[in-house]
């Protein structure tokens, strides 16, 4: 997958995810916000934008950077 270097697969591992299968449908708001609450910390939005990417790619979207999610995510949080 696009975008999935060792930390990403550290985030995702805590978060019980350890395969791309594991990705689709999932909400990857919820799983930033989940990573955030355990981890006791808020994590740079880009990590939310790389979420982002691994979720639409294991749904079956193309490989896209992670930065082109970007415009995406601040509509959504407004």
């Amino acid at each position: 997958m696009a975008n999935v270097g060792p930390a990403v697969v550290g985030y995702l591992a805590r978060l019980g995810i350890t395969e791309p299968g594991q990705l689709v449908g999932r909400d990857p708001f919820e799983l930033y916000d989940t990573l955030c609450v355990r981890d006791g910390r808020r994590y740079d939005p880009c990590l939310l934008d790389t979420f982002m990417s691994v979720v639409d790619q294991a749904g079956g979207g193309p490989r896209r950077p992670w930065w082109e999610y970007t415009a995406e995510r601040k509509r959504a949080l407004g």
